[in-house]
């Protein structure tokens, strides 16, 4: 018999899966748990449209980043830190202070943890970050660090 998951089982498969079971499988366990449902006619429109409407809202999404990045290219962010000789950072600038000065100055929202930083930049000079805002979308940012 043929299903449609409704949710992830371990073994069977992932949700929105069409699967092939046994009838006694589907009828005792799957159907009374709600975890699948018969693969009909009227099931598999239903099943379709839902994956087109997901694939469309992915490549929405995924223009959006593009946009986003194009943005973010052109844009240069200023952090005075205080310094020390020879260019000494005291401090740094965080990933953290990347994303709330994007915010503030440009209002585009990014969250930090997508900021690809490996430690806070402790040097002066221009710096370029960059930001992974979807799945192939990287944007690049320039960071200019100047002493106080």
């Amino acid at each position: 018999m043929k299903v449609i998951l409704l949710q992830d089982i371990k073994g069977s498969g992932k949700k929105d899966q069409i699967i092939n079971t046994s009838d006694g499988y589907a009828r005792n366990f799957l159907f009374p748990k709600n975890l699948a449902i018969e693969a009909n006619a009227d099931n598999l429109a239903k099943l379709k449209a839902k994956q087109q409407a997901n694939a469309y809202k992915k490549d929405q999404e995924k223009e959006e980043a593009k946009k986003i990045a194009e943005k973010l290219g052109k844009i240069m962010l200023t952090f005075p830190v205080k310094a020390g000789e020879n260019g000494k950072v005291f401090g740094g600038v965080s990933s953290k202070e990347i994303a709330e000065a994007l915010q503030k100055t440009h209002q585009i929202t990014v969250d930090k943890k997508k900021i690809d930083m490996k430690d806070t930049i402790k040097e002066l000079g221009i710096k370029t970050v960059s930001i992974k805002l979807y799945e192939g979308v990287i944007a690049n940012l320039k960071i200019n660090v100047i002493g106080e």
